[in-house]
C-alpha cells in the first residue's frame, strides 16, 4: 500500500440524500483507474456514519467490483464492536480485502477498553483489521504491543500527529506490522510521517483531483522538495485553512471539489452541510490553481 496514494472514494447520493449507486460506481472507477495503494470505500470521507446496512453493502460491492482485484480494498467498519462485527459481515460477503475500524462512538474508553473491542471485532470476522486511533482512541505503547499481538490485526491508521508517540508505537511493533498517515489532509504531514518510518498515507484530495495527489505522492517519493514545498504552499495549506472554517468541512469541501470536476457524487449527507457560495467560490479558484500546478484544467 506504500506504493501509491491510499484512495477513499466519497459516497454518491441523489439530490434527496438517498444513495446514488450508479454515481458510485462511476466515482470509484474513475479512483482505480488512477493506480492507487489501495480503495477504502465507505470510511469517513465516504461519510460511513451515514450509511444504513443495505447502503453500506452496495457501497462495498461496487468497490470490489470495480476494483477486480487490482487494488486491495479496505472497507470501513465501526460503532460499538458488535454493530462493528455486523458490517464486518457485510464487507466479508461482499468480497472486501480487509477493514478499517473506525473509531468508536461518543463514549472515551480506558486502554484495556481499547484492546478489548479489537479483540471481540477480530474474534469475529476472518478479515485482516488496521486499527484507527483518532479523537477519543489512543494507544499506549503497552496496549498497542497486546493490539499487535491480536490475530489478525495487520495496521495502525494514526490521526493524532503526535510523531513522539507514533515513534515509540513503530519501535514496539513486530516485523511487517503496517502503519498509516491518517491525518487529516494528510500530505501537510507525509514528510514528517515518514521521518518516524510512515511513509503510507491517505488522501482526501485523491477523491477529487488524483492528478494533484499522485503529482505531491510523486515527488516526495523522489525528495523533489521544491515540488512538494510549491504544491503545499500554493495548494495544500490554503485547502487546510478553508477546510478548518466550518465543522464538517473536511468531507464537505472534498465532495463540492468532487462535483465542481463533474463528478457524480452528489451532497453530503445531514448533519454534515455543503458549503457556502463564497467558500465554493474560493475553493474552485484554490482547485483551479492545484490543477494550474501539476498541467491538468479543471
Amino acid at each position: 500500500m506504500a506504493n501509491g496514494v491510499l484512495s477513499f472514494p466519497l459516497t454518491s447520493f441523489h439530490a434527496d440524500g438517498s444513495l446514488d449507486p450508479d454515481g458510485f460506481r462511476a466515482h470509484v472507477a474513475d479512483r482505480i483507474a488512477t493506480a492507487p495503494g489501495a480503495v477504502f470505500p465507505a470510511c469517513g470521507t465516504g461519510e460511513f456514519f451515514s450509511l444504513d446496512e443495505d447502503e453500506y453493502r452496495q457501497v462495498v460491492t461496487i468497490a470490489v467490483e470495480e476494483a477486480g482485484g487490482r487494488v486491495p480494498v479496505v472497507a470501513g467498519i465501526g460503532y460499538g464492536w458488535a454493530q462493528a462485527a455486523r458490517f464486518a459481515r457485510i464487507a466479508e460477503e461482499a468480497g472486501a480485502d480487509a477493514l478499517l475500524v473506525l473509531p468508536h462512538y461518543l463514549v472515551a474508553a480506558p486502554q484495556d477498553g481499547l484492546v478489548a473491542q479489537l479483540e471481540q471485532i477480530a474474534a469475529r470476522t476472518r478479515l485482516p483489521l488496521i486499527a484507527y486511533q483518532r479523537g477519543q482512541v489512543a494507544f499506549g505503547v503497552e496496549a498497542f504491543r497486546r493490539v499487535s499481538e491480536i490475530p489478525g490485526v495487520i495496521g495502525l491508521k494514526d490521526g493524532h500527529s503526535d510523531l513522539d508517540r507514533l515513534q515509540r508505537l513503530t519501535l514496539a511493533a513486530p516485523e511487517g506490522f503496517l502503519f498509516f498517515n491518517g491525518a487529516a489532509t494528510a500530505e501537510i504531514q507525509a514528510r514528517a510521517y515518514a521521518t518516524v518510518g510512515v511513509p503510507a498515507y491517505s488522501s482526501a484530495v485523491h477523491a477529487f483531483a488524483p492528478e494533484i495527489a499522485n503529482a505531491f505522492f510523486t515527488a516526495l517519493r523522489d525528495g523533489d522538495d521544491g515540488a512538494v514545498d510549491k504544491l503545499l504552499h500554493e495548494f495544500y495549506v490554503p485547502l487546510v485553512e478553508l477546510r478548518d472554517r466550518v465543522p464538517g468541512y473536511a468531507v464537505s469541501l472534498v465532495k463540492a471539489a468532487a462535483r465542481l470536476r463533474g463528478a457524480p457524487v452528489g451532497p453530503v449527507r445531514a448533519p454534515l452541510t455543503d458549503p457556502s457560495d463564497a467558500d465554493l467560490a474560493e475553493l474552485k479558484k484554490l482547485l483551479t490553481t492545484g490543477l494550474d500546478l501539476v498541467g491538468a484544467a479543471l
